[in-house]
């Protein structure tokens, strides 16, 4: 019965581990007309969360080894439910923004240690359903902002609406409070793995494949729009695109079991990734031919991140290690990822057009596929 109940409270912190983020892409421009925001400023408004995962990923572990995982995700549920209220009022969008992002920084760290300590056998299959529940919910967010903005009176209500599924997030995680491993006392800790050689590939292919995905997330509703694309359609785009990696998240797990390691798995997300990014910039600029390089993009993107999740694990040798070096990868990683929305939208800036940050996101995915291919290869921590 637990294992049931833990399942589906882990899934749905999956499901609610995105959409506060990607709901805010298709309403960039309405944010920025409404507060007067630069173009660098609006993508600091992606990054802050991204800053919050570098920072509050460190500090995650630490909470779980005095309280126990299964009370730091209930603490992490109701921060994600305050900030998120707390984003809507006037005035309170960054610091809002802020408790979001360091509620969401103890799901990315947190999760996969649960996977590993009660999972262990199923740790790339309940890693991509996961993931799965995360990309379909930040799907649906992506793709019903415009149209639920004008429905309910505006982006603030808009980004608000998602509290009620963080509700029933905290509703269905309840139980877990009551016996099992959070009774038995906190986990043990592991020193983070700054040494290792094999700990700083990982963190620097998590680094890079979130950096693109965020830059993705930030700017191409807008990058469609200024290319002609109707704002409407341009929200469902980024649905399609977060859509297609719901398949990915689906897909890779099955690949993962039956290669021998994950360096092909690395390289191909790596390539789609790249591809997709040219793509919007240089297929010819049509609804059609941009949906293409979005759900190209996006199938990469999902791929990317269940690779991303599931080497936590498969490069540890217990729950603790695992913890030790998601918290490493996402840390360093998303502090990295956090600069690309704001240089990104500085390039623009600077350049007047789309065609130097597009460049330079394709020469990052370049970059992806080298740390795929070194954090791929069949070893674990221990052994580096």
């Amino acid at each position: 019965m637990r294992s049931s109940q833990l399942v589906a409270g882990v899934l749905l912190i999956g499901a609610v581990g995105r959409a506060p983020i990607t709901s805010v892409g298709p309403l960039v421009a309405d944010i920025r007309h409404d507060l007067g925001l630069s173009s660098a400023a609006t993508g600091l408004l992606t990054a802050v969360p991204l800053l919050a995962f570098g920072v509050f990923s460190l500090v995650a572990p630490r909470i779980a080894g005095r309280i126990g995982l299964e009370r730091s995700l209930a603490l992490a549920l109701a921060l994600l439910a305050g900030g998120i209220v707390v984003r809507s009022v006037p005035t309170q969008l960054w610091t809002g923004t802020l408790a979001v992002g360091a509620a969401i920084a103890c799901f990315n760290v947190l999760l996969p240690g649960v996977v590993k300590r009660d999972f262990p056998d199923r740790v790339a299959q309940l890693t991509g359903g996961y993931s799965a529940a995360q990309a379909v919910v930040a799907a649906v967010a992506s793709g019903i902002a415009v149209p639920l903005a004008a429905a309910i009176g505006g982006w603030r209500y808009a980004m608000g609406a998602w509290v009620l599924l963080v509700l029933v997030a905290i509703v269905v995680w309840l139980p877990q409070l009551r016996g099992g491993p959070a009774a038995a006392g906190p986990p043990r800790r592991a020193p983070l793995p700054w040494r290792s050689a094999l700990a700083w590939q990982v963190t620097l292919f998590m680094g890079l494949q979130s950096l693109a995905f965020y830059v993705l997330v930030a700017w191409m509703p807008t990058l469609e729009r200024e290319h002609g694309i109707a704002p409407g359609i341009a929200g469902w785009h980024l649905f399609a695109s977060l859509a297609a990696s719901v398949v990915a998240n689906l897909t890779v797990p099955v690949l993962i079991r039956r290669l021998p390691d994950q360096r092909l798995v690395g390289v191909v997300c790596a390539v789609l990734i790249g591809a997709g990014i040219a793509g919007l910039q240089w297929l010819p600029w049509t609804a059609g031919w941009a949906l293409v390089a979005v759900l190209v993009n996006g199938f990469g993107a999902g791929m990317a991140l269940v690779l991303c999740l599931s080497l936590f694990s498969l490069r540890t040798r217990d729950d603790a290690q695992t913890a030790a070096l998601s918290a490493m990868a996402q840390s360093v990683g998303y502090l990295l990822a956090a600069a690309g929305p704001v240089l990104i939208g500085a390039l623009r800036d600077a350049t007047g057009a789309w065609t130097v940050p597009v460049t330079a996101l394709v020469l990052v995915s370049c970059l992806i596929a080298v740390f795929a291919v070194l954090a791929g290869r069949p070893r674990t921590i221990a052994r580096d």
